[in-house]
């Protein structure tokens, strides 16, 4: 496992030398997004904003963003669950020639092969820190913001120092939370054994489900 600091725009090379359960400190420029952005500029067909057209950093976050006199302040950056995007992973990374999407837990396979092809991996938060991350950022801007709203609007952010995060999804196909769930399962095997168990015990369900009667 290594530790990479890292500045935008990210080149490809230093990419694909990155491998699962690597530590990821961010500097420089990123763009943020929600379902609403991917939705606008996939499935709706709308630009894709000017802003964002040269960023290879993507987070998949909706900050709280106060709007005063002097400019925007961050108030509150905390990545959400990136594999609610898995339908547009893949067109995200080719289109917008991303190299690295930060965000909470993992995405699916047509993302990962992408990834592969491209040279772009995705992180996750290595800890729970969001008021840290706010001294971490500086709002250059924000796009949409009428259209989508503050949450869903791309934001243009300046980041320094950004992180930790943990590498979970490489270009060579590698998946951290894969790793971890087949670690779980021969855990679970073993306290079975302790515990004396049956391999096939099911939890019972809280809730039964009724019938419907034709």
């Amino acid at each position: 496992m290594a530790t990479w600091h890292l500045q935008t725009p990210l080149e490809e090379e230093t990419i694909r030398k990155l491998v699962i359960g690597d530590i990821v400190y961010l500097t420089g420029k990123a763009f943020t997004s929600r379902s609403r952005l991917q939705r606008w500029v996939f499935d709706e067909k709308h630009e894709f904003p000017t802003q964002m057209a040269d960023l290879d950093l993507l987070i998949h976050v909706g900050p709280i963003v106060l709007e005063e006199e002097s400019g925007y302040r961050l108030i509150s950056f905390m990545p959400t669950s990136s594999l609610r995007f898995e339908k547009w992973g893949a067109l995200s990374i080719d289109e917008w020639n991303l190299r690295m999407i930060v965000g909470k837990t993992t995405m699916g396979s047509e993302t990962s092969n992408m990834m592969m092809m491209k040279g772009c991996v995705h992180v996750s938060p290595q800890s729970v820190s969001p008021n840290l991350w706010v001294d971490s950022i500086k709002i250059a801007g924000v796009a949409l913001k009428d259209e989508l709203g503050s949450i869903e609007a791309p934001w243009l952010l300046e980041c320094t120092n950004l992180g930790p995060f943990v590498v979970d999804m490489d270009t060579k196909g590698n998946n951290l939370f894969d790793q971890i769930d087949i670690q779980v399962e021969k855990n679970k095997e073993k306290a079975f054994l302790i515990l004396g168990i049956d391999k096939d015990f099911k939890p019972t369900k809280l809730y039964g489900t009724k019938k419907i009667q034709d």
